[in-house]
């Protein structure tokens, strides 16, 4: 499967179409995936779409999507509310049953936790559901509009900052906020449950889940995210979340059991973070690419060439690490610094052009152990015997194709 990612749009509860993303994995589909984001936020937020890409990584497609009138979805965020979510949670799940497969797991992040704790009734092939941050019951976000509570109910609605954003809050919804009770839903969830919280949630506190954990029956489990924040916003607390979650959910999910070979092939996207950042998924690990400031980047990551020259001295390393320990060699550390830059070549046909530049990699071996010379000699040798090494000295044909653009899900 070439791309791993496709966008889409399905109508929602309320008519509006909906705005989806499919995350897929690069080989075998295992399962398939709702994730909902949390309160005002979006399918894009940092948090969900390092969960669904690290899901992805596992073998688990994954739909994430944004709520009636919020991101990219038609529809006015004044007249969604908690009930709207739901149903907009089970479009989703049809609209994949249909297109694919139904959803066998159910994330939820947040306020989407409780969401999904309330739809997974309504969606018969879920077999397992986790939530992140979730709140026990919606009215807990009720809260955060403490400071303009007044407001709401003297005239009622009010405009209410919310993650730096200005959103309407109608007293409708509040009162239909505070009107849920999910205790009922989580006792008679039937499925298995992961809870995961963080213990320094500022915005949705570890009571929660807490209540959530009491009120569900076996199977379920709880995890700690530690010293993570409420959005997930640092990329290793989300991997960390989705790695659990694909681990917890492969004893309820059958196919996820079965051992898949890891793709060895690389995918490389533009990010829609920046203008030049890209995503580049290895086999199970994410990297990030990008390019300095002065040439129109925003340093989110190594540029190309840092990864090339990073490719190189990796495998001299190893190569070097390898052939002492065939040799029974005392060789303890080693390191290689690694430079580039394009020099004007000496020895070549066009001379004459004072234009004709080279690249020149320029590669500082330490050798730490009580080697002894003839064996660094020897070894400093072997470095030019690795593979990547080999592969920049030899004649190297790229073959480059135009695929379809934007499929739709099959």
């Amino acid at each position: 499967m070439n791309q791993r990612a496709t966008r889409f749009e399905f109508p929602g509860s309320q008519g509006s179409l909906l705005s989806g993303r499919l995350d897929r994995p690069s080989g075998e589909i295992r399962a398939h995936a709702l994730l909902a984001h949390c309160f005002t936020c979006g399918k894009d937020i940092k948090g969900a779409r390092e969960l669904a890409r690290a899901l992805a990584a596992q073998g688990i497609a994954v739909l994430r999507f944004d709520f009636t009138g919020l991101g990219h979805s038609e529809g006015e965020f004044a007249n969604s509310n908690f009930a709207s979510n739901v149903e907009d949670l089970v479009a989703a799940a049809n609209y994949l049953r249909e297109q694919q497969a139904a959803p066998t797991l159910l994330i939820g992040h947040s306020l989407g936790g409780a969401a999904v704790l309330a739809a997974a009734a309504q969606i018969p092939e879920v077999k397992a559901v986790v939530t992140i941050g979730a709140p026990s019951e919606p009215a807990q976000l009720t809260r955060h509009f403490t400071h303009a509570r007044e407001e709401i109910d003297a005239r009622g609605s009010a405009e209410v900052a919310i993650g730096g954003r200005f959103f309407p809050i109608s007293k409708a919804f509040v009162d239909e906020l505070e009107s849920h009770r999910l205790e009922e839903a989580i006792g008679g969830l039937r499925r298995a449950l992961l809870v995961m919280h963080a213990p320094l949630d500022e915005v949705v506190s570890i009571d929660n889940a807490t209540r959530i954990f009491v009120a569900a029956k076996h199977p379920k489990s709880f995890v700690s995210l530690d010293d993570a924040d409420h959005l997930l916003s640092r990329e290793a607390d989300a991997r960390y979340a989705a790695s659990v979650a694909a681990a917890w959910a492969a004893r309820y999910l059958p196919n996820l059991e079965a051992p898949t070979q890891v793709p060895k092939d690389v995918l490389v996207e533009e990010s829609g973070r920046g203008w030049l950042e890209q995503d580049i998924q290895a086999g199970r690990h994410r990297l990030v690419a990008d390019e300095p400031p002065a040439v129109g980047g925003d340093d989110a990551g190594p540029d190309p060439y840092a990864y090339l020259l990073s490719a190189l001295g990796a495998c001299t390393n190893m190569t070097l690490r390898l052939y002492a320990k065939h040799k029974k060699w005392p060789l303890e550390r080693v390191q290689v610094e690694l430079h580039h830059a394009k020099v004007h070549e000496e020895d070549c046909e066009n001379c004459e052009d004072s234009r004709s530049k080279i690249d020149h990699i320029e590669r500082r071996l330490t050798l730490e152990g009580p080697l002894s010379e003839e064996q660094r000699q020897r070894l400093l040798e072997i470095a030019d015997r690795c593979p990547v090494h080999r592969t920049l000295h030899a004649k190297v044909q790229v073959e480059t194709t135009l695929e379809a653009a934007n499929p739709t899900p099959s």
